[in-house]
């Protein structure tokens, strides 16, 4: 598609040209070079709400004033004063520029790196303690799952899950697995409101981190806060944790991450006691997060089931090792 619709509400009089790079699952991203220098187009796939962009963009604004140790994205203004606009083709979508941050995704399961992402984890999660914005966040907490994810409701989960469509057939023994966790869930979740709440950035993987080019072990970005939103302290490092407790984790890099989350942050004992089945949630929310973007025909049947497997596949790796992550995160949180 054209972007010059885009990019001209922010550089009406500047030269540039619109390059392909890495992306993720969610947005569309572009990168603009002009003489100024390198920018982020994004276009968001996954709404079509303003409200959840403002919240993003002013908790983003207010982080560029707390002097972080590490880079977080700058949103940029229109000609206007905005910092999106709407995209132009009658799909209701947003976009908005950022400022480039230089860098490469690191190897989170190196232990120097990983050490790293724990201390970076804290320092912002303190931060983000202390960031006020005017508008109230968009996105329910991770443990609030009807309500984060509103095209599924309980019944179509179960339905889906207990009888899938014939694209998932083969998925059928994984999707009732799920759908057990899902359900086990769902009783916890009166003490889990019960815990420690704050912002949090709430995505944070290695795809959502940079590293500098000739310095590859400490991060030096922190990306995405599309999903920032007042939730469970405890959630930032669960999340980190369940990308990291693939099917051979590495213990060394997760103790690494635990102690360099430690050196800044100390967790109470309920919440340290719960990070197991938080880790469990984000596997879960990954997966009805996929599911809702099936039911509104954002992905095709293919992309979920990758998800559908790496969920089950997740949930049975916690289930096999579920004790020594309780012994680790006692030990070193």
């Amino acid at each position: 598609m054209p972007f010059d619709h885009i990019v001209s509400r922010f550089f009406p009089h500047t030269h540039y040209q619109v390059q392909s790079g890495e992306t993720g699952w969610n947005n569309t991203t572009r990168y603009v070079e002009t003489e100024e220098g390198r920018y982020v187009l994004r276009i968001y796939e996954t709404h079509r709400e303003s409200a959840k962009i403002r919240f993003e963009h002013e908790v983003l604004l207010a982080l560029d004033t707390c002097q972080l140790p590490v880079a977080t994205p700058i949103p940029m203004r229109t000609v206007e004063g905005d910092t999106y606009v709407l995209v132009e083709d009658g799909s209701e979508r947003y976009a908005c520029m950022f400022r480039y941050l230089p860098g490469v995704r690191p190897n989170g399961m190196l232990k120097e790196t990983a050490y790293s992402k724990g201390q970076v984890m804290g320092i912002l999660s303190k931060a983000l303690a202390n960031v006020q914005v005017s508008v109230p966040p968009a996105y329910p907490p991770y443990y609030e799952l009807d309500s984060a994810h509103p095209t599924c409701s309980q019944e179509k989960i179960a339905a889906f899950c207990l009888t899938p469509p014939a694209p998932f057939e083969d998925q059928a023994d994984e999707l009732k697995e799920i759908y057990s966790a899902l359900m086990n869930f769902r009783a916890h979740v009166p003490e889990l409101r019960a815990l420690p709440h704050q912002l949090v950035h709430g995505d944070v993987n290695d795809s959502n981190l940079l590293v500098h080019e000739q310095k590859q072990l400490e991060i030096s970005a922190v990306l995405d806060f599309e999903f920032c939103t007042l939730d469970l302290r405890a959630m930032e490092p669960a999340v980190v944790l369940s990308g990291m407790l693939v099917e051979e984790p590495a213990w060394d890099a997760i103790d690494a991450f635990l102690r360099g989350y430690r050196s800044v942050i100390q967790l109470s004992e309920e919440e340290r006691r719960a990070m197991p089945f938080l880790i469990q949630l984000r596997k879960l929310d990954v997966f009805v997060h996929f599911l809702g973007r099936y039911f509104d025909q954002v992905d095709r049947s293919e992309v979920l089931v990758e998800q559908i497997q790496d969920a089950a596949k997740g949930l049975r790796m916690l289930h096999i090792h579920n004790q020594r992550i309780k012994e680790f995160i006692e030990a070193t949180v």
